[in-house]
């Protein structure tokens, strides 16, 4: 198996680990996401191992690839398995990155966090809300997995950053919540042209103030110009800059990570190396933030 680049530490040794999840499931328009883990594996060698943004050298990052977790063929066993993974390594102290594989893989990833007793809120890019209870019968497709999270740590504690498609389903629950004086944050691209990023990185920093961030990448949350081998591609997405704008100010909070909803078979793999650089991203601003502007 190809690990991520740079993954050179042991477990034991490590402070980010790295594990995978082929797992599509659910898929409801284009499939092949089971893929997108040793897709974007093997993208992460395109790079230098210097994050350029940062001039960090990441092999002297402590990262570990663990492999992929197993092949499931049901949901359950599926989050079962991302729980206790995510879970082994917060309890040691590290940060767990995933890499689908489905958006319902961050289910697994959000209970095995909270069942550290970590007070989370969650920050999940994606063109989508997520927030049907069930599609196609299924209470964990991927278009059911932000509300199988709201149960876990409440819709107060969710932001949801890049949404330009809602079901009427949807629209009718963020009524009802509004309507409770309840809060959820949403804010579409137009959203963000009008307020500008820092203003709704302001608005989530208050919302998550002494808690920590599980931030959740769905990529089909980047317009499709940049990212077209996506599950459920929309147009007039968020751009690459915009990603790691939010990854950037978010990061000295992150508690764990996932990338999501990449389908290798659908373009010439563009958008796996645009995850990976996220995934090197993530590991290179938190390392930052935490030590080695410390050191």
């Amino acid at each position: 198996m190809t690990t991520f680049a740079d993954a050179l530490f042991t477990f034991f040794d490590a402070y980010f680990v790295i594990y995978g999840v082929p797992y599509d499931r659910s898929a409801s328009f284009r499939v092949g996401q089971r893929f997108a883990p040793d897709e974007i594996r093997k993208a992460s060698y395109n790079y230098e191992s210097i994050f350029f943004k940062n001039k960090i050298d990441l092999r002297n990052v402590p990262i570990h690839d663990m492999g992929n977790i197993g092949e499931f063929g049901d949901p359950s066993s599926m989050i079962e398995a991302v729980e206790f993974t995510v879970s082994k390594i917060v309890s040691e102290n590290k940060f767990p990155i995933g890499l689908g594989g489905e958006h319902t893989i961050t289910v697994g990833a959000v209970k095995g966090i909270t069942k550290e007793g970590k007070d989370l809120f969650v920050v999940s890019i994606d063109a989508h809300a997520d927030f049907r209870d069930e599609y196609l019968g299924d209470k964990y497709s991927h278009a059911c997995v932000m509300k199988r999270i709201s149960e876990l740590v409440g819709t107060e504690n969710i932001a949801i950053i890049g949404v330009r498609s809602l079901s009427s389903e949807e629209i009718e629950f963020f009524d009802k919540v509004t309507s409770r004086g309840a809060n959820l944050l949403m804010y579409s691209p137009l959203d963000i042209r009008t307020l500008g990023m820092h203003r709704v990185l302001n608005e989530i920093e208050r919302a998550s103030k002494g808690k920590f961030i599980y931030l959740t990448l769905d990529m089909d949350g980047i317009d499709p110009a940049y990212a077209p081998g996506v599950g459920t591609p929309e147009p007039l997405g968020l751009d690459p800059y915009t990603v790691s704008m939010i990854i950037e100010r978010l990061s000295s909070k992150l508690i764990g990570f996932d990338v999501v909803e990449v389908a290798p078979p659908y373009d010439n793999g563009i958008t796996s190396i645009l995850a990976a650089y996220y995934v090197r991203e993530v590991i290179s601003e938190v390392w930052r933030a935490r030590y080695a502007s410390k050191a």
